[in-house]
């Protein structure tokens, strides 16, 4: 079971060169330059170069390289598309994702460019409308044409768009959060969850990743270095959760077991469901070791 971590996705300016280079030596499992939000319109285009350049020169090892574009129906939307065709980073992040014309539009443009077949698609879910229809959106996920691979929650967009308030405990998202997440999850999607503002504010972040991390998210967009070690250590299995697993699998690898749906494993009931999910957390586990064993020390 081939699996990628995607525990900490930090956002990296396009036009910000001092910040591309440093990600390359950051322990984050995956970057998005952007060329959307955090791009001035004066600066569109000069972040588009140097973010090509910063593809094409690479040396970001296993970290997953996405690439954000601006809206389609922007004056960079379709400039930048084909630009990060001409890249081929991991991925492209498609922003304002409110229905599934829109990712099933771009994943034509990037088939007709005959774009090899690694680069993926990501769907920024930002809008009231992507909420609603994200069963719909997730449903392009089996057409492999379609690419599409990854949610990515825009919550500060979700904020303004509803005008809800931004409380600690997050109880206005919560619904749209889940809703989004149960709609991924039946078509295979990973998700990763909004930022957090305040990134001096250390426990506050450590008590939302745990958060999100109870509500199943894969891992967490970041604006900041400083975020990436401890949304690291709360998206990452435990030690007690993974030696679990393992006795799991180890349990239903018995000759006894093989054809057995439940069995008891130091005196708990466990269903082959649980096999599922010991396979997965066994898998995310042992990719987490690998990348720690050949990525450089950040420090």
């Amino acid at each position: 079971m081939a699996m990628r971590p995607r525990r900490s996705v930090l956002y990296i300016p396009g036009d910000n060169d001092r910040a591309l280079d440093k990600a390359r030596k950051l322990p984050t499992d995956a970057i998005i330059i952007d060329l959307e939000d955090s791009v001035a319109p004066a600066n569109k285009e000069l972040a588009r170069t140097r973010a090509l350049d910063a593809i094409r020169e690479g040396g970001f090892g296993s970290r997953e390289v996405v690439l954000r574009v601006n809206p389609m129906e922007t004056p960079w939307g379709m400039a930048d598309l084909h630009a990060a065709i001409s890249v081929a980073p991991d991925a492209i992040l498609v922003p304002k994702v409110s229905q599934p014309g829109d990712i099933i539009g771009t994943a034509k443009v990037v088939k007709a460019s005959e774009t090899p077949e690694h680069v993926r698609l990501w769907a920024m879910i930002e809008t009231p409308m992507g909420i609603i229809n994200a069963r719909d959106i997730a449903a392009c996920a089996p057409d492999r044409d379609n690419r599409l691979t990854c949610f990515v929650l825009g919550t500060n967009d979700l904020l303004k768009e509803s005008r809800a308030r931004s409380s600690q405990n997050r109880f206005a998202v919560v619904p749209w959060l889940a809703m989004t997440l149960v709609a991924a999850r039946a078509y295979g999607l990973d998700v990763v969850d909004g930022v957090y503002n305040d990134f001096k504010d250390d426990s506050g972040f450590r008590a939302e990743c745990e958060h999100g991390r109870t509500l199943g998210m894969d891992g967490k967009t970041l604006i900041h270095p400083s975020q990436v070690v401890p949304c690291n250590e709360v998206f990452s299995p435990t030690e007690d959760e993974v030696s679990w697993a393992q006795k799991i699998i180890k349990s239903f690898e018995e000759p006894e077991n093989a054809r057995k749906g439940v069995i008891t494993v130091d005196g708990r009931m466990v269903e082959r469901l649980h096999l599922v999910m010991a396979k997965r957390v066994a898998a995310i586990a042992d990719a987490i070791d690998s990348r720690s064993r050949i990525e450089e020390p950040w420090f």
